[in-house]
């Protein structure tokens, strides 16, 4: 699996050391106050939980799982609800996390949609950002990294749903993509 990445963008201690960094800022963010967690399956677990426990605060946790690239490299821009939150979130602190904002598309959508919940408030935080692929304004209150508009996995961001566990942040090799269009 390793063997299959072209270089590593982001180390794991890097990772680590941003992570914690966001969690500090979200407690005083929130401080005295009930948090809900949005994470969003399946690319944003991994940063999700670690980021879950750099924040000292009295959490709530809901998961949503949407889709808007199939088995694609890039957005299809249409957004699919494939699971939605279990719990009302009226009145609520929001914090929805994301791993990637790539074009943008995805988390506005899900933005509206949950704004037009109700809930006290709402923000959204995000592993990666790549901001020169958004195709719409997206404020992105907590962010760890601006990634160049490449192709990538680790930590959560996968290829046909492979290269979740790589504890890093990489380009896969070109041949990968050929191999999996061969098969």
């Amino acid at each position: 699996m390793h063997n299959d990445i072209s270089r590593i963008l982001i180390s794991n201690d890097q990772i680590k050391e941003r992570i914690k960094s966001i969690g500090e800022q979200i407690t005083f963010d929130y401080s005295g106050e009930e948090l809900v967690v949005v994470c969003i399956l399946k690319g944003a677990f991994i940063f999700g939980a670690d980021l879950c426990r750099e924040i000292n605060l009295p959490l709530k946790f809901e998961f949503m799982s949407i889709s808007s690239y199939g088995n694609a490299t890039t957005s299809s821009g249409i957004v699919r609800i494939i699971k939605d939150l279990n719990e009302s979130i009226e009145g609520k602190n929001v914090l929805i996390v994301e791993d990637i904002i790539d074009t943008g598309l995805t988390v506005s959508y899900l933005a509206s949609l949950l704004t037009a919940r109700k809930p006290k408030s709402l923000k959204i935080c995000s592993l990666c950002s790549k901001p020169q692929c958004h195709k719409t304004e997206v404020k992105i209150d907590y962010f760890g990294f601006e990634l160049p508009s490449e192709f990538v996995v680790g930590y959560g961001l996968d290829f046909r749903d492979l290269y979740r566990n790589l504890p890093y942040i990489g380009v896969l090799k070109s041949d990968i993509y050929t191999r999996f269009l061969e098969n």
